[in-house]
This record gives C-alpha cells, structure tokens and sequence, in this order.
C-alpha cells in the first residue's frame, strides 16, 4: 500500500503548549507502545531544556497513522523553539514544511512570539491551521482568541486563503481536539484528519537531479557533521557522490554520502535512499554548514536560504584570570574557547564570533540574553571557565545617524502594580503603545523600548510585581537613539582580601546593604560580595575576625545570625552586573567581579574614563 507524506511545523510562543500536544500526537498515532514507559515532553531532550521547561532546538520527528479509509500517511513534524532568542531554528525549519500548526493559549491568546512565528510562516506563503489550545482552563477565553488571530492574521497582511484557515479546539495534556469550543474529551482524530486534508503533500520533483538545502547542523562524535533537510528534488541513495555549494552557488566541498538517516518517532534510522518530500540527516561532508545547498555534482544553481535576521546583542567572553582560574574547569585556554565558540557559530547562524585584538577576548553577538545565556550555561556544564562581560546593543548608522534596535514588550500584570510597571519603563525611555485590562484584575500593557533599557530589568520587573507578572519581549525595528538610560543605582561591596569569608566580618557588613555570599565562601581581591545601600563602591575586608582577649565579656556572646544571601543564576548575574565588572563561570560557581582586580589599577581606570 502506498503511503502519502505530510510535512508540518508546530508554531507557537513559549509554554502554548507545543510540546506536549507532539507527545500526545505520538501516542495516539501509536508511536509509542501502550505499556512503553516515556518520560514527559519527550521532544525536550536536552537538559536544559528539561530543566527551563523551554524548547531551545528544533527537532524533526514523525508519525505514522492510517486514517480512517485505510490510508497510509507518514507525517514528518518540526517541534520549534516559541522563543524569538532562537528565531533563526525557526526561520530555517519553516522551509522545510508544507504546513503549519499555529498553536494558542484558551487564556492568554496571540503573544509576542505568536506574531514572530505567524510572520515568518506567513511570508512564506504557508496556510495555517489554529489550534486553541489548554482549553479547559478556567479562565479560557477562546471566542476572544479567535477573534485576536484573525486581527493578527490581517496585520501580518495575510491573504485571503490564509485568513480562511480551520480551526480546533484542544487540550495537548488531557488528548482531545474539536471542532466545538465546549468539547472536555476525545482524541486528536480531529487533528490528524485536518493535517492530512489541509496540508498538501510535497509537489516536489522525484525525477530531477537531487538537491537539498541544509537547514540544521549536527555533531556525532563517529561520524562527524550530519546536516538534516528536506530533498528538493530527485533521490539520494547512500554512497552517491554529492557537493555543497553556498548561498551565491561558489563549491565549498565535494563528497559522499556515507550515512542517510530519516526520523522514525524520536529515532534517527539509517535508510539506503531517500526521495523529493522526504526530511533526511546526512553524514560525510566535512565542511558544509547551514544553508549550503547539497546536491549531485551536475546541479550548479544553489536552492534560495532564507534571510536571518542579524544579532542586536553581543557580550564579551575572556579567559578567567582570577586567583581561582582553572580549580574546577579543564578547558581555560582562549585556543579551547573560541574553537568551541567556531563550532557552535557554524551550527547556530543566528550567533556571530570576532576576536578581539589581545587574542584572549571574544566578541560573541547574538539574538537575546537568552540565547547567549543558554551558551554560556552549556559551555561551563562542557567544563570551561570564563568571564563574561555586560550585554550591549548593537548600534548601527542609519540615514539620521546612529540607530538602536528596540523591542516590543508585552506586560501581564495585577492592576494593583501597574502604575509601577509604567513609571519604570519610562525610566527605561520606554514609549507606551497600548494598554487595556486583560480579565480577572490583571491588565496588559506593550510598549515600544529600546533593548539597552531592558537589559537587567528582569528581576527587578519580578520583585516590583511580586512574581506575578509576566514579560514578553520580540525585536522590532531599529529605531533613533534614545540618549542615556540610567543604569544599576547601587555600588557594589568589594573584597580587599583573598581567602575565605568570616561570618563575624559577614555581621558587621549587613547594615550596609545585601551579601552575595556566605561564612566559608571563597573570595578574592576584587571580587563583588554584596550590593552597597549607597550608590558608591565600598571596599570591605570579610576575612577580618573578632579580637581575642583575656577578658571575659560581661554579657554572653550572641550567635551570629545572618541573614540568608542573595545568590544570582547566570541571567541574572549577566543582567546585574556593570561596564567595569565581570561575570567569572566556572562549571561548579558562578561569582562577581571588578574588571580590574587591583584597587589602583580600578582607580586608574576610572580616571581615564572620565
């Protein structure tokens, strides 16, 4: 019996729900035995996408389900990153289907990141299905829902078919879709009977020459770089001679196919060939990157890749020079360093890698502090240590001088905290585009800010909405320069000594502000241990303790008890920190620092930038 092929890609912002509606999708179609034992969000595989609750890479798997008249389909389905930091897997993958799911939440509808995704699937001509999703929450709204796709839909100048698009109503973690707003149970068979009857199958040459554009990039420790695409055109068949040609169809290498692999539920299978339509990984070429056309050696015309955005932050990492470099990481050498950070620019497009002039910095751009974070925290899990300096924007000239890029924002909040919200984004040089109460005492706010206001607001965000506010961010435009933003209005509490911190000095310094570290911590000449309650830097000696005496106290001698410290992650360490401070990684620690260690050379160069 022949079997049709479906290409698709599920599309959404950050926790819609994509992810657990493909576990469900592989359950019902039989994927996974009834007694196989898998672990939630299957698709999620790396740790820390695990641990975020976030999908960081895209991922190709499919499904096989006979629908209902005994037709055999093969389904290939790309789970995307919801995040704009890693926009660029989504960009790529969108040209690897011929449909998409555009998921949404019953309750909190079309987000920044909705827009981002609709967008890029919409340019490329791709006729949408929506699914509302998660609802049977209580505060699903899924009338409302619609009504605010559709609006998006136009405003992302849709057309007329894309506007006519079906939808679902769903619950990814309860298993159902329908077509009636008010269903609480079922199956998907509503879905998989859509995504076969909506989404063409690939019209693509099975006759021609075979070609491929390579859309994302893989290491395998045996068999070196694998690409993974979707065949364009003609067969591929293990052992043939192919080449890779670049964006303006220059050769950058000939080679063989030594491995093919397509996807099978979540496993990569070795097939003898593969045809047009198929979505396939190779192994064997050595050099070929992401959006390189792979091709038999007559075809000399390169497949269109998709433009990428260009990176609008950048950070600078440097070897760790402090007293304690090289205790608890293996990989310290700038050499180390920046041949990992080559190999991760020509897997990820979306990152862009320059050396500084001393050879021991690197200038490492790209999308979002996310992003570069998420790089960071898997560079120092790998065994590197590091230092890392303050995000910056990337400026850029336009026709009316220097220009900055600005994000749109779109805050959730509690009435109750958004005056607070709207005083602080206009310190930011924030301009306020819309506000209107979003249900249940909570009001939606975007604006139009400057990403240089944004960098470190995060957690100060949280703490002025006790937690229960909620920041969504998306790159907007390049916009005029806004002027200078205020930054970080505290000093920084510094340590005069190296050695391990005395909880009797510890004591004596909480009345000054708030300690980032604790009794036996070890510390370092210059190393950042608190936050001073002045706007000056306070140099402090931590490692002083009490003075021993013959006489006995007339009083008992209290306890000390101090108060518990403030200890950073690594986004908030990055977003806390100031031009003259450094962010020291290690895989075991994370610790703040002055850029120049020593006292005087610190106040030499404050001097100079004056």
């Amino acid at each position: 019996m022949t079997t049709s092929q479906r290409n698709i890609a599920i599309i959404a912002h950050v926790d819609h729900g994509k992810t657990t509606l493909v576990d469900q999708l592989f359950r019902q179609s039989g994927t996974f035995r009834d007694n196989q034992r898998v672990e939630e969000r299957a698709m999620d595989s790396n740790d820390l996408e695990k641990e975020r609750g976030i999908t960081i890479l895209a991922k190709p798997t499919s499904v096989e389900w006979v629908s209902s008249k005994g037709e055999n389909f093969h389904i290939n389905i790309v789970d995307t990153p919801g995040h704009a930091d890693f926009g660029a897997e989504v960009e790529r993958i969108l040209s690897m289907v011929d449909g998409v799911i555009l998921l949404v939440d019953a309750a909190e509808g079309p987000m920044p990141q909705t827009k981002f995704v609709t967008g890029k699937a919409l340019g490329l001509g791709l006729k949408p299905i929506v699914v509302v999703n998660k609802i049977d929450r209580g505060d699903a709204r899924p009338s409302e829902v619609l009504d605010e796709v559709f609006d998006l839909f136009v405003s992302l100048d849709a057309n007329d078919e894309q506007l006519d698009f079906p939808v679902l109503y769903a619950s990814g973690r309860s298993g159902f879709a329908s077509d009636d707003e008010n269903a609480r149970e079922g199956d998907l068979l509503p879905l998989f009977e859509l995504i076969t009857s909506h989404v063409p199958a690939p019209g693509l040459d099975q006759d021609g020459a075979f070609s491929m554009l390579a859309t994302l990039l893989d290491r395998d420790s045996f068999l070196g770089r694998i690409l993974t695409g979707r065949i364009e055109s003609g067969t591929l068949e293990v052992g043939m001679p192919i080449k890779a040609l670049d964006v303006n169809g220059k050769l950058v290498e000939s080679g063989r196919a030594t491995k093919v692999f397509a996807y099978e539920g979540l496993e990569r299978v070795p097939v003898d060939r593969a045809k047009a339509g198929d979505i396939v990984a190779i192994a064997g070429l050595t050099e070929a990157t992401v959006s390189n056309t792979l091709c038999d050696p007559q075809v000399t015309e390169p497949i269109a890749a998709q433009p990428i955005d260009p990176p609008t932050l950048a950070m600078t990492f440097t070897v760790n020079d402090s007293p304690y470099a090289g205790r608890e990481g293996d990989k310290v050498q700038s050499r180390v360093i920046r041949d990992r950070l080559e190999r991760e620019a020509e897997g990820n497009v979306a990152i862009r890698i320059s050396e500084s002039a001393d050879k021991d910095a690197f200038e490492v751009a790209g999308r979002g502090e996310l992003q570069l974070g998420v790089l960071i925290e898997t560079m120092r899990r790998e065994g590197f240590e590091l230092s890392i300096s303050r995000p910056r924007v990337l400026f850029r000239d336009g026709p009316d001088g220097r220009e900055e890029p600005y994000e749109t924002v779109v805050i959730d909040v509690d009435d109750e905290f958004s005056g607070t919200v709207v005083e602080k984004m206009a310190m930011r040089k924030a301009e306020m585009t819309d506000m209107r109460p979003s249900g249940s005492g909570k009001t939606r706010i975007t604006f139009s800010a400057p990403s240089r206001g944004l960098i470190g607001y995060h957690g100060e965000f949280l703490s002025d909405t006790r937690g229960t506010g909620i920041m969504n961010r998306l790159f907007e435009k390049y916009g005029p320069y806004r002027g200078k933003i205020e930054g970080r209005q505290n000093g920084a509490m510094i340590s005069m000594e190296q050695g391990e911190a005395v909880a009797y000095a510890l004591n004596s310094f909480e009345d000054r502000g708030v300690l980032f570290v604790s009794p036996g911590d070890k510390l370092y000449e210059g190393m950042i241990i608190g936050e001073n309650a002045k706007p000056q830097d306070l140099e402090v000696n931590p490692l002083k303790s009490k003075q021993l005496t013959n006489f006995r106290s007339t009083g008992k001698d209290d306890a000390v008890r101090l108060t518990p410290p403030r200890r950073m992650t690594l986004e908030q360490a990055i977003a806390y920190i100031q031009d003259d401070e450094l962010v020291e990684v290690t895989p075991k620690t994370i610790r703040l620092r002055k850029r120049y260690l020593d006292p005087h050379e610190r106040k030499r160069q404050s001097r100079k930038s004056e």
